[in-house]
């Protein structure tokens, strides 16, 4: 798949959704490192990367109590829109309480981190 990235973000939204407390997502190099920005900023507990010959990443869902902690996802850019943008572009999300995710030449950054290497790239999705 040309963007699995929105197919982890979406199976990760579904999966908060309906209260699972894990999920399974097929592996790639792009979808871990996505995965690593994810635990970094709090949003999932744990993963790891499971199989041989054909890999999986196990994803561990976070909770408040019962509540997910991802309040919502928007997918900024998608296979028929790449939306790009420069770090002077980048506004907060959600008045500070989100990340916005961007894939440069640097790896996947969030806003701030871009903002603060002054660096630009692909607006993937906005996570609150």
């Amino acid at each position: 798949m040309e963007n699995s990235f929105i197919d982890l973000i979406i199976r990760i939204k579904n999966s908060y959704l309906s209260g699972r407390e894990s999920l399974i997502s097929p592996h790639s190099n792009f979808r871990e490192a996505l995965t690593k920005k994810l635990k970094d900023l709090g949003y999932i507990n744990d993963y790891h990367v499971q199989g041989d010959a054909i890999k999986e990443i196990a994803i561990d869902l976070k909770y408040h109590g019962k509540k997910p902690v991802i309040t919502d996802i928007k997918i900024m850019s998608k296979p028929g829109r790449r939306q790009y943008t420069s770090y002077k572009a980048l506004r907060p999300v959600v008045n500070n309480f989100g990340y916005s995710i961007l894939s440069t030449p640097k790896g996947l950054l969030t806003n701030k981190e871009a903002k603060k290497l002054k660096i630009g790239g692909e607006l993937l999705f906005n996570i609150w």
